[in-house]
């Protein structure tokens, strides 16, 4: 399953977040994911699985439980592919930042007789 595909569905990027927070038990990410999603068990149980195929999100056994943590190297790889278009926003970005310290330096000027 290709990056993208993974990351399409809003639970999975909720998932991720979760996890982005540091390792969660599984108990803890399905109890979150039903409460803002309305789904099942099993369902976020295949989400999970999902994650872990496609090699977002990596699981260790603590006695009964299931901990899984975000796996970085997926990500960096959909970073990678972002970076042709960064510039995009980047000048955007870069404008925005030089207009509001513009809007600084004139509120002061004004505030300083």
């Amino acid at each position: 399953m290709h990056a993208f595909d993974v990351l399409g569905d809003p639970v999975r990027r909720r998932i991720l977040e979760l996890l982005a927070d540091g390792e969660q038990p599984a108990g803890a990410i399905s109890e979150t994911v039903r409460a803002e999603f309305g789904i099942s068990q099993p369902a976020v149980s295949q989400h999970l699985k999902v994650l872990r195929e496609a090699g977002f999100a990596t699981v260790r056994a603590d006695g009964t439980r299931r901990l899984y943590a975000v796996d970085a190297a997926p990500l960096q790889e959909v970073d990678a592919w972002l970076e042709r278009f960064r510039g995009f926003w980047t000048q955007r970005l870069d404008a925005l930042a030089t207009e509001l310290a513009r809007g600084r330096r004139m509120r002061q000027q004004e505030e300083d007789p």
